[in-house]
């Protein structure tokens, strides 16, 4: 019987055909992403996870442990921290809210007395007329707020903290998690198996420019923000400031979002001390923990876990937060950071190519430097 050589013809496809392929596979990913967006979140927190824990699983393999248990120690003791904080912080939390309830009234009273002198002093300078303007426009923008604040509430409760979501998030994300950490290697090296070979070191080498710039943000970022709401809310709640904890953790996870987390932060804060009646000491106080904490962001943390490695602008971060959270929900906003580190290195490949080619130059491309 003869053996047969069979040979596989390979249709050599033009440029145009390459660009119409991979065009239609992101748009096909987009789409699933956007159909399949109520589901993903314990898999795409998963994976955030895994990713976070990487070189760590990484270092104990080289210490002698296997994979599967390097995952395995490194996943419980993830996950038990996280729950641990959670049992800590929970209960704390819900007594300063309750204190906080408790003394709504007592805000609403200061802040009449201190905006008093102000409110007098506008009517002896407005008309009756411009006076009831004045509220109308109050009423209505503030109806309008209450709304927005409702439709909110109701969207995320639709959406992504459904009593179904959540379970999910808490039961199924570790299971991704372990999953993912125990064979990221073998994933990365399959789909490196995948790459188009006549591209493939240079499809690598922006690959590791994009995971440093992922490794400079999220582990890097994510590390000065847990220990910026630990130092908010501790130093918050030191000062006497009521919900200290909760809004000094808030302020440090915003951090995530360079800038705008410590300002919102700070204003809050401010007003709260002011509706508190805590008088100068409390501002003082409340200001030096913000001072502080923008000098540990500033000069220790970010430097030394971050460090020049990012390589994304601020704006570029906030819009792909905001981008990603308004397309698809807290999804967006967890695949948004990955999502723009990647537009962001292949837009400063694509520019270099772009310097460097006879489009620019007008005449004979030059080689890349």
């Amino acid at each position: 019987m003869k053996n047969d050589v069979s040979t596989i013809a390979v249709t050599e496809m033009t440029p145009g055909q390459r660009l119409r392929f991979w065009l239609t596979c992101a748009i096909v990913f987009v789409l699933l992403l956007w159909l399949l967006r109520g589901v993903l979140l314990p898999f795409v927190a998963g994976m955030a996870v895994a990713y976070f824990l990487d070189p760590l699983a990484d270092r104990l393999e080289e210490k002698g442990f296997s994979r599967t248990l390097a995952t395995t120690a490194i996943t419980l003791a993830f996950f038990a921290i996280f729950i641990l904080a959670l049992m800590v912080l929970v209960p704390v939390v819900e007594q300063q809210s309750l204190t906080f309830i408790e003394r709504v009234p007592t805000y609403i009273r200061a802040l009449g007395d201190r905006a008093g002198p102000l409110l007098d002093e506008l009517r002896h300078r407005l008309s009756v007329d411009q006076i009831d303007k004045i509220q109308g426009a109050i009423g209505t923008y503030a109806g309008t707020v209450v709304g927005w604040l409702a439709g909110l509430v109701r969207d995320l409760l639709k959406g992504g903290i459904a009593v179904v979501s959540l379970l999910s998030l808490v039961f199924i994300t570790p299971v991704v998690t372990f999953y993912l950490l125990r064979d990221w290697d073998q994933i990365v090296a399959t789909i490196d198996g995948w790459l188009p070979r006549p591209h493939v070191e240079t499809i690598r080498s922006e690959m590791r420019k994009i995971d440093r710039t992922l490794a400079g943000f999220v582990r890097g970022q994510a590390t000065v923000c847990i220990t910026l709401a630990a130092f908010y809310g501790l130093g918050l709640t030191a000062v006497g400031l009521d919900l200290g904890l909760l809004i000094g953790a808030a302020t440090g996870i915003g951090a995530f979002i360079p800038y705008v987390g410590m300002l919102v932060g700070l204003v809050v804060s401010f007003s709260l001390a002011v509706a508190q009646g805590g008088g100068w000491t409390l501002l003082v106080g409340v200001g030096g923990v913000f001072l502080i904490g923008n000098l540990l962001e500033g000069y220790a943390l970010t430097p030394k876990l971050v460090g020049g490695r990012v390589g994304l602008h601020p704006v570029w971060i906030i819009f792909s937060l905001l981008a990603g959270g308004a397309l698809f929900g807290f999804v967006g906003i967890l695949l948004s950071v990955p999502t723009a580190a990647v537009i962001g290195v292949v837009t400063r490949f694509s520019l270099q190519r772009y310097l460097s080619s006879s489009l620019y130059h007008g005449g004979e491309a030059t080689p890349d430097r």
